[in-house]
């Protein structure tokens, strides 16, 4: 090995004691030797860290399609007419082959499903932006060469999943489904075996235990940054290490594993990003920072949407703007992963310990008035919980009637997108949200997964026209372009930055980014029909006016850039600070 080999070796190896005590020399001087291998075939370059340029649309290879094209190449055109450099990245949910879970029980990790494209249109996707690709690595399909080896016997995967173990205390594991923790599997023999499988009988869970299963998966992993990946998600990395007695979730070694895939994968292509997906209580979400420099690079903010969504359910801010004020920088090399919307459904467990069960009850009840479900999770002795909501985000902001005025939909979907492109750390815009997409409740209700009311499949040339014809469609493209197209100018809002936000009034949600530079934004977003005046001076970017004071109508929002004597009065009174209070800025 060469020298940068063994510093890797040496970096790594504390990390792989923690997983296996006995080995873990030899086990780091192999992943090092891989990422050595990588890193040659590699071509040399360098991902830059996030800026305030940055920011991810979240899509399916195939959200869009249009007959007789692959789908990897109608969404690269899509980004390019109506995206552009607005969202600087794409994060494409599971574009390997699959069973089940719409992508999520994995086949072929290494290989591209044939009806989206192939690993050429992946590279020429990230020729022109930032892509981040999804790492399944907690489990696979039932049907993945790897579990049918397994079942089989076969002695070089012999250690890759995890049988039912008479010895192995199961009764504190925490679970995001109500179905069974084991299920029976046919083997070739005939004869029958039970597997771990955390989230159904089609996802089978891997056993990193074994380290064999480990190299295979950073073969895998470090396989995406070769092409072309210059991000990474985790998901459900939570689970990924079993053992006896435990609640299987966030154990230490698991995060030594991530600790030891960002030193690889930054060996290979340094700046590659790693995200971890952990939808879980926010104050367990944020150990996956690690010391700010050692573990992950992104975090998902899962508190954010739910809050976001009381906030216009309750028309007070409280709840949100007393959490948002815990929030602050983490280093120069680790921020927040910001979102409203995903392929998922609205998740309330990071909302533990910060909403009460009447407030997390009243976003039940709006979600069932529009026809939307709930799904729910399993505790270990105790009942079942709510662990997400299924609706589309933008209805779920608003009441059914609501949801009919196209004008207040957007309204209410543009407030709800300033707070999220105004907080701290990168934000992620889903392609439905972005298009403005009612739920699809039909689609829920014959395939009778909740979450295919926010996985409807979009085709390509009618989404063109009711772009340009719908009004909420295009309403909700056109404000949301606008508000993208105003933060990527503005500096103040660096992932790295600072944010203090600030007690105005309980009906707006108000955050001051850039404090003490120049180009300092207190940034305002009413949640409710009010209309709402504040004693805000200065320059509202958005719109190019000067506001003395501010007038926010409903579900308005501004971004006030403040003058030499336009500091709001109340930021001094009854702010919640997160830094110390500086000096008067200049006119910018």
């Amino acid at each position: 090995m060469n020298e940068g080999a063994e510093g890797l070796t040496a970096r790594i190896a504390p990390y792989l004691e923690r997983c296996y005590p006995r080995d873990h020399a030899a086990v780091a001087r192999r992943l090092a030797a891989l990422a050595e291998t990588y890193a040659a075939r590699c071509r040399p370059r360098l991902v830059e860290p996030p800026t305030h340029r940055t920011g991810y649309l979240i899509t399916y290879g195939d959200g869009i399609r249009r007959h007789g094209e692959t789908p990897l190449h109608t969404l690269a055109a899509f980004l390019h007419e109506h995206v552009g450099d607005l969202l600087s990245d794409v994060h494409l949910l599971p574009i390997f082959p699959w069973t089940s879970d719409d992508g999520f029980a994995v086949v072929d990790h290494r290989a591209v499903n044939p009806a989206l494209g192939t690993w050429d249109d992946i590279r020429d996707l990230a020729a022109e932006r930032g892509v981040m690709l999804d790492f399944v690595a907690n489990h696979t399909s039932s049907h993945s060469r790897w579990f049918q080896d397994w079942l089989a016997g076969s002695p070089g995967r012999a250690g890759y999943y995890l049988g039912r173990d008479p010895g192995f205390d199961a009764s504190r594991v925490v679970r995001p489904r109500t179905t069974p923790l084991f299920h029976p599997f046919r083997r070739p023999d005939g004869g029958e075996t039970e597997a771990w499988t955390t989230f159904g009988p089609d996802q089978v869970d891997v056993d990193v235990r074994d380290p064999g299963t480990l190299e295979e998966l950073t073969d895998v992993l470090l396989g995406y940054v070769e092409h072309g990946a210059s991000a990474v998600r985790l998901d459900a990395i939570g689970f990924l290490w079993k053992e006896s007695g435990t609640t299987c979730l966030h154990l230490p070694q698991t995060h030594a594993v991530i600790k030891t895939w960002r030193a690889l994968v930054d060996h290979v292509v340094p700046g590659t990003r790693l995200l971890t997906e952990t939808n879980v209580p926010h104050a367990e979400n944020v150990s996956y920072f690690g010391d700010g420099h050692d573990e992950a690079h992104l975090v998902y903010q899962f508190a954010l949407p739910p809050l976001v969504l009381h906030s216009f359910v309750a028309g007070s801010t409280v709840r949100l703007s007393t959490w948002a004020a815990t929030v602050g920088p983490v280093s120069d090399t680790a921020t927040w992963f910001n979102f409203l919307a995903s392929h998922d459904g609205i998740g309330l467990r990071a909302t533990e310990g910060i909403l009460e069960d009447a407030e997390r009850d009243a976003l039940v009840r709006r979600t069932r008035s529009h026809g939307g479900e709930v799904s729910w999770a399993t505790r270990p002795h105790g009942p079942r919980s709510v662990y997400e909501l299924n609706l589309s985000y933008l209805d779920a902001l608003c009441t059914p009637a609501e949801a009919r005025d196209p004008e207040v939909l957007v309204a209410k979907t543009l407030a709800a997108h300033s707070i999220l492109f105004t907080v701290l750390g990168v934000p992620a815009v889903y392609l439905h949200s972005l298009v403005g997409s009612p739920p699809d409740l039909e689609g829920m209700v014959t395939s009778r997964i909740n979450r295919r009311i926010n996985r409807a499949v979009l085709d390509a040339d009618r989404l063109d026209l009711e772009l340009r014809v719908d009004a909420r469609r295009r309403g909700v493209l056109t404000g949301l372009q606008h508000l993208l197209d105003v933060r990527r100018r503005e500096d103040a809002f660096s992932p790295f930055g600072t944010q203090r936000v600030e007690c105005l009034d309980c009906r707006v949600f108000a955050v001051r980014r850039g404090e003490g530079t120049p180009g300092e934004l207190l940034c305002v977003t009413n949640v409710t029909g009010d209309r709402v005046r504040l004693d805000v001076r200065g320059t509202d970017v958005l719109t190019g006016t000067v506001v003395d004071p501010l007038v926010l109508g409903p579900w308005g929002c501004a971004w006030v850039r403040p003058g030499r004597q336009a500091r709001s009065r109340n930021a001094h009174e009854g702010g919640i600070d997160h830094h110390p209070q500086p000096r008067p800025t200049a006119v910018a």
